[in-house]
Parts: structure tokens; sequence; C-alpha cells
């Protein structure tokens, strides 16, 4: 296979080769076979570490300043706010490749899923901390310690699936597969087959959700990590009742088109502690096998939380990391990664049609009134009486936590991303070839618009950054198209 250029005309490579991306992901993914007998094993337990940092406007006026990371601007400025961590973070995001050859070497059976934004390799990229790639290059490329380490995809931008459009949210996914390929090889990319949604942020308005579902298969993902109180039973809109079995879920549009993948539970708790305690081994280890099927096999307890936020996490995993790795390696609860642990799903004849049916929450009271392939107005007119009876409804969709919105509040920064994402869709999309540089230009800048920090944050500087940057994507879009 071919390598792919990094970087091309100064930008970071996300776009242009989209057949030669799709033949890869759509090849079927080596199988890991090292080190799990999974046939004797009772549990196991499955870690995975989020990283991300935004691209912000920073070292002048906002109008002409610089696009860095956040992670160069903290470095800058040691003395304000908690920025003097950001020595700490730099190696939060290369440790592994420490810790994972060194626990190899002991003769023990690592494991660990990682996802990072686009935004922060280009980030780090640009500020020159190559040592960061080294390291997780060599976890993720070298045969000796590549099957401990499962990349997980996600947006480019860390653009949020609810509240992005569906088209530009294909953009991101896309994006990232180009990005990882160039950075560590398409043989690497092969092996990605979860994907990691930005802040656990699942669609649940039908049309928005089926074409999430279907831009993972399109893209060759085989299942997506979701937060447990964002999904229902298909059959009754209950909650889930095996939540450390896998899932399917299933995605249903107002035409009636189905979609649906592979659902791995993330249950609810403090994201980041749970991982940095590395609760999922405990919890693990208190239970046994469960039918499937027909057959018994052992479930898998997952977490996901920021594998650089919090003085839990960056002080108290590390120790904890190699102690359970080290404990738990050979023993009836072992740490294992998801795909590896469907591959043995798979080879015990264990299908996802098998699986229970879950879908994204508050569906069930839509189906129960609406019949398949009404359309998109008499859905809209449902969702619309269905608020008005009970205020607690909503289609904003569901993520890591209950009490943040991505939409409300956010007028003043979604009215000109949705400008910006029309004026793309009108003169780049499709009408330029994605290999032209001011196609990739034009594209790099509209997933930046896109990133859910510039709304996490509230309203101020955050948002100020996003009218920024759309103002720069939309004098792009004007210009040089």
């Amino acid at each position: 296979m071919s390598q792919l250029a990094e970087y091309v005309d100064g930008l970071p490579n996300i776009c242009g080769t989209e057949d030669q991306i799709a033949a890869v992901t759509s090849a079927p993914s080596p199988r890991i076979t090292q080190g799990i007998d999974f046939g004797r094993i009772k549990s196991a337990f499955a870690i995975a570490l989020h990283m991300h940092q935004p691209l912000i406007i920073a070292g002048g006026d906002l109008s002409t300043a610089e696009v860095v990371s956040n992670l160069k601007h903290m470095m800058d400025n040691p003395h304000t706010g908690d920025n003097h961590n950001a020595s700490v973070f730099h190696w939060c995001y290369k440790r592994m490749g420490e810790f994972i050859p060194q626990l190899v070497h002991e003769g023990k059976q690592p494991r660990v899923m990682l996802d990072y934004s686009g935004c922060l390799l280009h980030g780090l990229r640009h500020m020159g901390l190559n040592d960061v790639f080294d390291n997780l290059g060599r976890i993720t490329c070298d045969p000796a310690y590549r099957h401990c380490v499962e990349w997980l995809g996600t947006a480019w931008g860390h653009a949020v699936a609810p509240s992005t459009p569906a088209q530009d949210f294909r953009l991101h996914v896309k994006a990232w597969q180009h990005h990882f390929a160039a950075i560590f090889g398409l043989e690497a990319l092969r092996r990605v087959k979860g994907f990691s949604p930005p802040e656990m942020a699942l669609p649940n308005h039908p049309d928005v959700a089926y074409e999430f579902v279907k831009t993972l298969k399109d893209c060759g993902y085989r299942w997506v990590l979701v937060q447990e109180h964002s999904v229902e039973r298909v059959a009754d809109g209950g909650s889930l009742q095996n939540r450390h079995l896998p899932h399917l879920l299933v995605a249903q549009d107002s035409r009636g088109e189905i979609a649906s993948i592979v659902a791995i539970i993330k249950t609810q708790g403090s994201d980041t502690k749970l991982v940095a305690q590395m609760q999922p081994y405990y919890e693990a280890k208190g239970l046994g096998r469960a039918e499937q099927a027909g057959r018994q096999i052992p479930p898998l307890v997952v977490q996901i939380g920021d594998g650089e936020n919090g003085g839990v996490m960056m002080n108290e995993f590390p120790p904890k990391f190699l102690e359970v790795m080290r404990e738990a390696s050979g023993t009836d609860t072992p740490a294992v990664n998801v795909s590896e642990y469907l591959d043995y799903l798979t080879d015990l004849g264990i299908h996802e049609t098998d699986f229970a049916r879950i879908q994204p929450l508050h569906q069930n009271r839509i189906w129960s009134r609406f019949r398949a392939g009404q359309g998109k107005e008499s859905l809209e007119k449902l969702i619309g009486e269905l608020r008005r009876e009970d205020h607690r409804f909503h289609m904003d969709g569901g993520s890591w936590t209950n009490d943040l919105s991505w939409i409300k509040g956010y007028e003043n920064v979604l009215g000109p991303m949705e400008s910006v994402s029309a004026l793309f869709a009108e003169r780049a999309l499709g009408k330029v070839p994605a290999s032209e540089g001011r196609y990739r230009n034009a594209l790099f800048h509209l997933l930046l618009t896109q990133t859910s920090c510039y709304r996490y944050w509230g309203q101020g500087i955050w948002t100020d950054y996003a009218r920024e940057l759309c103002r720069r994507a939309s004098t792009i879009l004007t210009h040089d198209f």
C-alpha cells in the first residue's frame, strides 16, 4: 500500500483520495488472536481514552491571528488558569507508547482503545511534538504491540452529530480516516473498525440518526460506542437490560429506510474517574458468563473517559493502569479490546442479528404514532405535537450528560455554522474535486467551525472563535469558488 502524504500545501491531508480510503476501510480487518483464551474466561473489561484539544485563534487580533492548538496557547501562557498542566497533557498524549511496551516486555497482556480527534493530531504536529507520534506509531504499527491497541475512529473536528449537518458529519468521518492513514499508514487504518462519537452524542431525530448510522456503515465501521441513557429498547422504549452484552442499534428514517450497526454500551458514571481508577476491571470481576443466542459468553464492561483531563487521570491513572494490567493478565477477567471480543462471538456463530435491538432515546414515542414511510413533513408535525404534550420530549440527541444542550442558547453560533455549511454544499461539495487545494482549504475551515468546544464552554471567547472561523470559511468559499 502506498503511503499518503500527511500534509498537502500546508494543510493536514483530510480529503482527496476517497476511493483509496474506501477500498481500505471496506476490506476485512485482520483478526487479533494473541493471548486471550475467550473460551475459558468468565468476564472481560475494556477501557478507551478520549483525547482532544481544540484549535483556536490566538496570538493577536481575532480577525487575523493564527489558528493554533489550545495546547500551544496553554504552553505560551503558563500562568493563566490551569495552563500549567500543558506539559502533563503532552505526556498524557504519548504515555501509552511507554506503558504498552513496558507491560509486553514483562510478559503481560495489556489492552487499550484510543480515540484522538483530528484537531488534536494536527495541533500536536503543528507544534512540533513529534515525540507523541513516535510513541503512538510504535504501538500502532509494530507487530509486537499493535494487538494491544485498538484505535477508534471519530469525527475529525470533534463535531457533535445531533447538531451537525449530516453531510458535514460524513465529511468529518472521512477526514479523520484520511488523516489517520496519512500519519500511521493505510494498513493501520484497515484495523480501525470501532467508532467513538464526540461527546458520546447520539442523534435521536429519526432522519439524523439514520444518516449517522448509514455514514458509519458506509465508511466501513463495524461497531459504535454509545452512552447507556442515550438509547432505549426497540420493543417497548424501556431501559437496557443486559448492558454488558453487545446490542444492535437500529435507525429508521421518515421514509422508512433502515440502517443498523453493532452498539457497545458505555454505562453511566463519572467517566474520567471510572477509567482512571480502572473501575471496569473491578466491576467485571463480579460478573459471570451470560446467555447470548443460546450460548454462554463472557460479558464485557466498557468505559471511556478523557485521557488527560483532571488530576485523577493525570496522576492516579498511570500506576493504576499498570497495576491492573499486571493483575488481570492471564486471569479469567482479562483486559480486551472490543473488536477482538466481537471476533470471538462471530467464531461462536453469534452475529449482530442475535443482539437485542435498541434505538435512540424517545423514538418509541414517535413510532407508536408514526407509520413508516409517511415522510419528513408528517414526522416534523408529530415531533411538534409531542413537544407540546411533554416539555421533556426533545430531538436534541443524547450525550454523556443530560444537563448540557448543544443547541439551546447557541443560536448566534448555529446560524453562522449553518450558513457556512450551506455555502460549502452549494459551491464546493460535488462541484470541485476533493483533491484540489481550494477544496481542502475550505473543508478544513468548515470542519473547524463545528468543533464542540465552541459551544461546550458557553458564551464568550469560545463562541467568538466559532463566529470568526465561520467568517473565514465564508470568505474562502465566496472568493475562491
